[in-house]
């Protein structure tokens, strides 16, 4: 399955409020390494997301959880395409905050970008293209990792 296939598949997956944890957001965390049940369906899930789809997918991935790990990930491109991953800053451009998702598309002023933890869920969401820090076009791997 391609990249943006296996993203838009679990659009809808949602954060549950409360003590409850969506079994599916602790899976991401889990099938990279980490303790998801430990880290809940609360904790920032917009890198474990694009990691988990991107590793699933025989793509390079960062395997971290923050969002501006990606900026280390793949090749660094100037026209994005559909399924090349968007890395975004938060709060400020010198913040260690980010956000990370895979690129639907753009109008003059604005970024679709379909990730997780947006808006608590997997879903398309517009951002302003001032907020990109970087388009990434991902290598696929030939190992298992």
């Amino acid at each position: 399955m391609n990249i943006i296939n296996k993203a838009l598949s679990e659009y809808g997956v949602k954060e549950i409020v409360g003590s409850k944890d969506n079994q599916r957001i602790i899976k991401y965390f889990t099938d990279l390494g980490f303790d998801g049940a430990k880290l809940k369906d609360e904790t920032a899930w917009c890198s474990a997301f694009a990691n988990w789809v991107a590793k699933t997918c025989g793509y390079e991935y960062s395997g971290k959880l923050t969002a501006r790990s990606w900026l280390s990930v793949g090749e660094s491109i100037i026209n994005p395409r559909v399924g090349s991953i968007v890395v975004l800053w938060r709060e400020s451009p010198q913040s260690w905050k980010g956000h990370v998702g895979f690129f639907i598309k753009q109008t003059k002023g604005y970024v679709y970008v379909l990730g997780g933890n947006q808006r608590n869920m997997v879903c398309i969401k517009a951002y302003p293209k001032n907020r990109v820090l970087d388009y990434k076009k991902l290598r696929k791997q030939w190992k298992n990792s």
